[in-house]
């Protein structure tokens, strides 16, 4: 509603300085309409970020206008505009100075003021503001409730408090529209609340509230965070068409499913975002080239590098950082010391994730020394170790023995204040059940004089060249521990029972600061029952762990005790779980359970969870009538696998079909395999068939393929003695319910 003398002026502010802008309001204040030209200088001079000229400019015009209401307005219009430019003291000044001289008492007023403190993350002042509004007599409508929503969502509070705030809202007849369950959505998408995003957007429906691509791009965004991303989908295709998707939607579905590891699905979209002409931005990119490193298609990612700078975006540190972590998992450490010093030679600052991701990549390599260097420049660069960096470490740590190193390291981390996370708890509970073997150099002078050299130069050097900080001396030493341990002989632990006692403390720990264990959490604790060294251990550290999640605990219990009829519906909930993880999540948690199972004489109950991952495509391709692929199997569920395998073709032979001429099952270490295998697993299938009396051999081209002649397995399978070999058994089977019915009445109690 602005006038054109309003532009003119408009045109003469931008152009003089701040200084002459006075004179400039002075004469054409005659001609200015009142607020609503006053309103479009203050909007339009925030919108090229003139904020001092804005603020000059709203001075003159309060001093101007009498009437308190219109004076209102500009404020409201002013502090809204500064909260858009991240100026929230201004904002707060401006404020504090209407409602002092009478006319900032106004819901609009604190609403804009609860924006700003929103925009820039402040929501603890926000909500002191919407909770003062009672104080001055003034009721919130619709546009403060959204604002204190949106600052809720923006500050990462819990979604139960900004419900209870959306039901005040309901409760005070105030309606929402399509901003308010906008942000109550986003609320949703940062906690990857995708049920209760789904309710919400059922909610919009039945009210008859409009959807927009930002409702559909914050609901798919919680959704894929849910790893529900065959719902997504399903979204995504039933978008109306007066809405159609955009690069966000496209850019949200790809980075779901790259994080759910379904690359093709990914790649997919992707070649569908090309043929509708949608054009990528710089997060689709960064996201395209992260699934192509990951998948060590490096090649393609260089391409989509060279596209994306050609169409003018650059390469910023999401990109190196997703280059870096690509090479450093394939072992290609050369080009992550090329990256690394291109990144820094092209002016792009590498952050905490490139300094984590680089010292993680050289730690897990071996590179100890070149992971100290890298630690040094992190020090210079003024950062401050994080969770990411420590949890790096401390898997470094454990992966080579080091666990007493590591929980000393866990300790130092939280009186840093840095709290851990389920990565951090992981490593350590795992490490503490792959061996019984604790910490690392060896008081005996079984590491060579030249490694003890090399240990004591490298530390020197680190505490010479750093500052006196505790911490980080502390850093360098382990990184002069591992260069040592290079080599060197570990010593043995305290034992499996003692070992047994660590892991519960640790998982106590875990539940006393409420981080939730996850499936890595009970692959580990699986793989540590399968090293016991009796049944009576892994019985005890299941049935105490039952006291944290029976759900969980519960049936890996009951499957090793032989309870398999009691839990196995029970189990079917627990693998529905496990569907929405990423394939490689999945493929380690069916290994360990089986695993364990297979080690303690359940091998009935192994194949039955083994076979149901392969009914839920846990493994692609691992079966057809002529070739059974084991490469990305633990030896627990391959040998499993293989019985059930030779029972499948036996079938075929008795209902009077031929089986393909050749037969074939892989193991890895073949000389074209397609995944690097493990050498017990080669030996451990070999051992299984030989032990059956089966007419596999090693392929003479093919270290990690046996092979035979259909007809030949025909023959063996048809012998009487055969099935007997391949129908598997439990060491133990509880057919009565009795003790386990007691066992299921556990309580989860407080520690």
């Amino acid at each position: 509603r602005h006038t054109s003398v309003a532009e003119e002026v408009l045109q003469l502010a931008l152009f003089n300085g701040q200084t002459s802008l006075e004179n400039v309001l002075v004469l054409f204040e005659s001609k200015l309409c009142g607020s609503d030209d006053y309103t479009f200088l203050l909007r339009e001079l925030g919108n090229r970020g003139e904020h001092e000229k804005a603020i000059k400019c709203f001075q003159f015009a309060v001093r101007r206008e009498r009437r308190k209401n219109e004076q209102g307005k500009l404020a409201s219009a002013m502090i809204s505009i500064l909260g858009r430019l991240g100026k929230v003291e201004l904002a707060m000044g401006i404020f504090e100075t209407a409602l002092r001289e009478g006319y900032g008492n106004t819901v609009y007023a604190f609403s804009a003021l609860i924006s700003a403190y929103g925009r820039s993350g402040y929501y603890d002042e926000a909500i002191k503001v919407f909770d003062s509004m009672k104080n001055y007599g003034l009721k919130p409508n619709s546009v403060t409730y959204n604002a204190v929503i949106d600052a809720c969502g923006k500050g990462g509070v819990e979604f139960k408090r900004v419900v209870e705030i959306f039901d005040e809202m309901l409760s005070g007849g105030v309606q929402p529209d399509r901003i308010t369950f906008n942000s109550l959505l986003a609320v949703c998408s940062r906690g990857g609340l995708w049920e209760a995003a789904m309710n919400l957007f059922s909610e919009m429906v039945n009210r008859g509230i409009d959807r927009d691509i930002f409702t559909y791009n914050t609901l798919l965004d919680a959704v894929c965070k849910g790893g529900q991303m065959d719902l997504a989908f399903d979204i995504m295709e039933e978008m109306p068409a007066n809405v159609l998707p955009n690069v966000v939607t496209y850019s949200t579905m790809i980075d779901g499913y790259a994080k759910a590891g379904r690359f093709n699905d990914a790649l997919n979209l992707f070649n569908e975002m090309k043929f509708l002409g949608i054009g990528l931005d710089r997060v689709s990119y960064n996201t395209l080239l992260s699934i192509y490193a990951k998948l060590g298609r490096f090649e393609e990612a260089l391409d989509i590098c060279r596209e994306m700078e050609g169409s003018g975006i650059r390469k910023d540190v999401v990109t190196y950082n997703a280059l870096l972590g690509g090479y450093g998992k394939q072992g290609k450490y050369d080009e992550v010391r090329r990256l690394f010093d291109e990144m820094k030679a092209q002016r792009v600052s590498p952050n905490l994730l490139t300094y984590s991701t680089v010292i993680d990549v050289y730690s897990k390599g071996g590179l100890y020394e070149e992971a100290m260097d890298v630690f040094r420049e992190f020090k210079r660069a003024g950062l401050k170790a994080d969770v990411v960096l420590y949890s790096a470490l401390i898997d470094a740590l454990c992966k080579n023995g080091l666990v007493e190193s590591a929980v000393s390291l866990l300790d130092e981390m939280t009186k840093e204040g840095i709290r851990p996370n389920v990565v951090t708890y992981n490593s350590i509970i795992d490490a503490f059940g792959r061996s019984t073997t604790s910490e690392c150099l060896s008081d005996t002078g079984q590491i060579s004089e030249l490694q003890t050299k090399t240990s004591s130069l490298v530390i020197e050097r680190g505490i010479e060249a750093d500052a006196t900080d505790g911490e980080d001396n502390r850093i360098i030493k382990i990184f002069g521990q591992l260069a040592a341990e290079k080599g060197g002989q570990a010593k043995k632990g305290c034992g499996v029972k003692q070992e047994i006692l660590c892991i519960l403390e640790v998982f106590q720990k875990m539940h006393e600061l409420e981080i939730k264990p996850n499936v890595v959490t009970f692959s580990a604790i699986l793989n540590a029952c399968s090293r016991c060294d009796s049944f009576e251990d892994a019985s005890m550290l299941l049935e105490e762990l039952r006291l944290f999640d029976n759900q969980v605990y519960g049936v890996a219990h009951g499957l090793l005790m032989g309870y398999r009829e009691n839990v196995w519906i029970q189990a079917q909930s627990l693998f529905d779980e496990v569907k929405s993880m990423d394939s490689s999540t999945a493929s380690a948690f069916y290994n360990a359970l089986t695993d364990m199972l297979w080690h303690f004489g359940q091998k009935r109950g192994a194949q039955l969870v083994v076979l149901e991952g392969k009914r839920r495509q846990v493994w692609e391709n691992v079966w057809s009538n002529s070739c059974l692929d084991l490469h990305l199997m633990s030896s627990g569920a391959a040998r499993a696998m293989v019985h059930a395998w030779l029972l499948n073709i036996r079938s075929i032979v008795f209902e009077g079909h031929e089986l393909p001429k050749l037969l074939s099952i892989l193991t890895g270490w073949g000389k074209h395999s397609k995944v690097v295998g493990d050498g017990a697993l080669k030996r451990a299938v070999e051992a299984l068939l030989t032990g059956m009396g089966a007419p596999f051999q090693l392929a003479k081209c093919n270290l990690g393929r046996f092979i035979s002649n259909g007809p030949v397995v025909a023959a063996w399978l048809r012998e009487s003695g055969t099935l007997k070999l391949l129908v598997l058994h439990d060491d133990r089977t509880h057919l009565e319910n009795t003790r386990f019915q007691e066992i299921s009445n556990l309580q989860t109690i407080p520690l």
